[in-house]
């Protein structure tokens, strides 16, 4: 199973990958961790990626691609994966869709989750995360089931990003839709694209991915 998942930051692309992955026993690609991967590395495609970001500059669209077909050669995605991030451009897309096909493979599914912008903002200002195995949480919709306490780890060590606030919420979300959006029609043409309306609860929106799964 190849999943893409579509959305502006905040819509539960990461949730909803992490509940698949659970269920499925498939693999969380993010862009953000197969960058900091590929760095850790220390290979020569993460040597490129260090000095590129040590610059200032954005990775190459070849880079992105080239990055996520090293790490779906990696045994723990041969039940297959999930894109949360990436593509996030046309071309990326189109250069994805290349390198898959020259493995006689292909994405099966997007799931694009749409939300107003202003829930967003809410939903981004109040994340946070662990900061020993990474698990998300939220103030309002996600919090620790044992206040100051990782469910899942037991972690009591917690962080939120710096650029979650409502001015840079906004500049992020100008940025999806102005680079971002044009893959909904791209995929659409392809017969590929689910939407998904992801306003619901997070157990509504996994039921309405369950059911897209379930009638392919």
């Amino acid at each position: 199973m190849r999943l893409i998942f579509l959305g502006p930051p905040g819509s539960g692309k990461g949730t909803q990958a992490q509940e698949l992955k659970r269920r499925y026993n498939i693999v969380q690609l993010s862009t953000g961790e197969m960058l900091r991967e590929a760095i850790r590395s220390g290979d020569d495609l993460g040597k490129e990626v260090k000095d590129i970001m040590e610059a200032g500059s954005l990775v190459s669209d070849e880079i992105i691609v080239r990055m996520i077909e090293d790490r779906i050669e990696k045994p723990d995605c041969d039940h297959g994966f999930i894109l949360d991030g990436v593509p996030r451009t046309v071309a990326q897309a189109e250069a994805l869709d290349s390198m898959l096909a020259s493995k006689n493979s292909a994405v099966d599914h997007v799931i694009a989750l749409k939300v107003d912008m202003e829930v967003l903002i809410r939903r981004i200002g109040g994340r946070f995360s662990c900061e020993d195995c990474g698990a998300g949480y939220h103030d309002e919709f996600k919090p620790p089931e044992k206040e100051g306490v990782c469910d899942i780890c037991g972690g009591t060590n917690f962080s939120r990003r710096s650029d979650d606030n409502p001015e840079t919420v906004r500049a992020r979300l100008e940025a999806y839709e102005a680079q971002t959006a044009p893959l909904l029609p791209y995929y659409r043409e392809k017969g590929l694209l689910s939407t998904i309306n992801a306003m619901a609860g997070i157990d509504e929106v996994t039921a309405s991915i369950e059911k897209i799964l379930s009638e392919a």
